[in-house]
């Protein structure tokens, strides 16, 4: 058998062969049989339609070029059969063997002890070759590889293959090598050949997880049409269950587009589990332009079990917040004015009650208006709703207690903007609301009745930016370079009495906002590409209440009297270059003097960098209430490093609970791109989970095939 590491040399000793083969034999005999058929040896014989050539033998047929050390040929036929160090050769492939039957005309025929090149990259070997057309081939007991190291990488070994040019290669049979160590089985694989999406299975990834036990994923890719296209999944986990998923990408004329997205999970039989028979998880978006410029909109993220996507779910992100949500949107826009009709349902899980709070909104409509320019510079704008909703726990909805109730508002506004003073901006708006409710409260009880109220209130706000100052420094070319400009604002707003407030019914809490609001912003602008840019924004603000026995912070008491200023509220901006940003916010309460909320994000760099860093840290306590369940103090990091030199990509993220003091995740994936191979790593830590889970993943990159992606966890690391 040749030596299939050798390929490339043994190709370019044959075509070097071919090159000066013309030159050594063109004074030998040459035997024209037609003006199609050429053939240079040193020795040939004819009888009637068969020729027998030998001695450095070449054929010229077209662009077909045959060499051989003996040929016999039917001249009538085309038909050739050639033994001893046989080449053939046509524009994009050259192909060595120790024998061929073959026809000149149609490109048909049988190679045995075969090994060869088709442009651009494909080199192979195979005991028999059956070519039945020009571009369609059968192997026999073969090895293929698309590898172009001088000693290939990586190749495939198969019973049979089935090759169409520029397209695919079909193996039964097949056993990926790696460095000549078996990796990996497959009893059918197509590798797609073309630039084009191709159908077929991706490489596996497989790994294990403790509570889990062994696992595999395997995926299979269906390029559907130009305009959609499908990926199942299937994951088994030899301790826990088997599951399947579907992703369903489409795209049609006028927008019409979105993404299905289905999962199933079926739990091992286990007498001694109480983990239920099978799980599913359902999600869509979809958006769908109709006649008359309105606007579908229908987004489901829906699972059957908060448990399994605690449990299973390898996105962070979203196993730890418990959400479920549906809604189906229409919206259409014209002129000034705007239409949204809204169905939609939202529950959200909370593990420290075991119980979830849901909303249901069905239908919710809003017709509203922008700003129509009455005279300068007054404008009219103007919104109305009609809500029916429900709220409450859901145990709430198992007693038939929720909350409920339906309204119509209709809410008109004048708005009065001052631009005319160009250090000094003035924006001011008159507004009334006026409510229709179906139901109330009834008079001195929190008891639902179906008494009717109506109710109005006008709002006044006005608000001052200014007067501003700004000061322009200048390079050394006396050109201006950086501004600095500070903003002091001062609004005030006042919202008339509400009669029967106390018997509206609301999800939350009624307040009545009549308040003094002050702050301070500093802005640096720079001038790049004769463009302003603004790198640097630092604001304060806060608030003081002249009504707080009516404001939201009527529920809190501090020595005995309600709180009358808001917490003093801060941020920063800071974005010098494009991929470096810095965001700081921060709300500090006066009374505790202590921060309610601090939260920083940091980004140097982006995941294309060869490096890139990424900090999100969050705090946040109710002063007022410091044994809130909602008070938190999280620390995210994500990072990335590329050594180009090395051929390596390294990932690592962490999330650490400091108010518990407890890690919640970690993660690390590592990348290492050996020529023509990607071999990926991942390890990632579950610790919140009910039994912490430790998973290790692997899998390969391999020429044109792509990887299977955690269809639990995402594309994302």
């Amino acid at each position: 058998m040749i030596n299939f590491s050798k390929l490339k040399k043994i190709i370019f000793y044959f075509s070097l062969f071919l090159s000066l083969g013309t030159c050594l034999f063109c004074l030998q005999e040459e035997n024209q049989i037609s003006e199609e058929v050429k053939i240079i040896a040193a020795h040939s014989e004819r009888v009637e339609k068969r020729i027998v050539a030998s001695g450095n033998v070449e054929v010229i047929y077209k662009n077909i070029k045959l060499l051989a050390d003996r040929i016999e040929l039917d001249t009538e036929s085309k038909d050739v059969f050639a033994s001893g160090n046989v080449v053939l050769q046509t524009p994009d492939e050259v192909i060595s063997a120790e024998e061929i039957r073959f026809n000149l005309h149609s490109s048909e025929g049988e190679l045995r002890k075969v090994f060869g090149m088709i442009q651009p990259t494909i080199f192979y070997e195979a005991d028999n070759i059956e070519r039945k057309e020009q571009d369609l081939y059968r192997f026999e007991k073969a090895r293929i590889t698309s590898c172009t190291q001088p000693v290939p990488r990586w190749d495939f070994s198969c019973s049979r293959a089935d090759f169409k040019k520029d397209k695919y290669i079909e193996m039964w049979g097949m056993l990926l090598r790696i460095k000549g160590i078996p990796v990996f089985y497959f009893p059918y694989l197509k590798y797609p050949l073309d630039k084009e999406r191709s159908t077929g299975f991706l490489m596996p990834q497989i790994g294990h997880s403790g509570p889990k036990g062994f696992f595999i994923s395997q995926s299979f890719y269906w390029a559907l049409k130009r305009n959609m296209d499908a990926t199942l999944n299937v994951d088994f986990y030899s301790a826990r269950g088997i599951g399947g998923g579907l992703e369903y990408r489409y795209l049609f004329s006028e927008g019409t587009g979105g993404e299905l997205n289905l999962y199933y999970f079926d739990f091992r039989k286990n007498v001694e589990s109480n983990e239920p028979q099978s799980a599913y998880i359902i999600r869509l978006n979809h958006n769908h332009p109709l006649p008359y410029n309105f606007n579908l909109v229908a987004k489901v993220d829906y699972q059957s079990s908060y448990d399994f996507l605690r449990e299973f779910d390898n996105n962070f992100k979203r196993a730890v917040i418990s959400n479920r949500n549906s809604q189906v949107y229409l919206s259409r826009s014209w002129s000034s004015f705007n239409l949204n009709l809204r169905v939609s349902r939202f529950e959200t899980y909370f593990s420290q009650r075991d119980g979830s709070i849901i909303k249901n909104n069905f239908p919710e409509a809003s017709f509203s208006s922008s700003k129509i320019k009455l005279f300068s510079p007054l404008f009219f704008s103007f919104t109305s709703n009609f809500t029916r909703w429900e709220y409450g726990w859901d145990t709430d909805y198992e007693a038939g207690s929720q909350k409920k109730s339906q309204s119509l508002t209709f809410n008109p506004c004048l708005s009065f903007p001052l631009t005319s003073i160009p250090w000094l901006t003035i924006n001011s708006s008159l507004s009334a609301r006026f409510a229709y409710y179906f139901q109330s409260y009834a008079p001195g009880t929190k008891t639902v009745v179906d008494e009717h109220l109506f109710t109005n209130n006008y709002v006044f706000d006005v608000e001052f930016i200014g007067p501003v100052f700004y000061k322009i420094f200048y390079d050394s070319l006396n050109e201006p370079k950086l501004k600095h400009i500070i903003e002091p604002t001062f609004s005030y707003k006042y919202e008339s009495p509400l009669e029967s407030s106390q018997r509206i019914i609301t999800a939350g809490y009624l307040s009545r906002n009549h308040y003094l609001r002050y702050g301070l912003t500093n802005r640096i602008i720079i001038k790049e590409d004769n463009m302003p840019r603004e790198i640097f924004t630092l604001g304060f603000s806060q608030n003081f209440y002249l009504l707080p026995e009516e404001g939201p912070l009527s529920r809190y008491r501090v020595d005995g009297k309600i709180p009358e200023f808001s917490d003093l509220s801060a941020y920063l901006r800071f974005y010098p270059l494009k991929n470096y940003s810095l965001d700081f916010t921060a709300n500090f309460n006066p009374y505790y003097r202590t921060f309610s909320s601090l939260r920083l994000g940091a980004n140097l760099g982006s995941p294309l960098d060869n490096t890139f860093l990424r900090v999100n840290w969050y705090k946040s306590i109710n002063p007022y209430q410091k044994m809130s369940v909602w008070n938190r103090h999280q620390v995210g990091l994500y990072a990335g490093l590329k050594i180009p030199q090395l051929s390596t990509e390294t990932q690592a993220e962490i999330d650490f609970n400091i108010q518990e003091r407890k890690m919640l995740y970690s993660a690390f994936m590592f990348i290492y791109h050996y020529q023509c191979l990607d071999f990926r790593v991942d390890l990632k830590i579950f610790y919140f989970r009910e039994r912490p889970e430790t998973q290790f993943r692997v899998s390969i990159g391999l020429g044109n095939i792509g990887k299977t992606t955690d269809f639990l966890g995402g594309i994302g690391f």
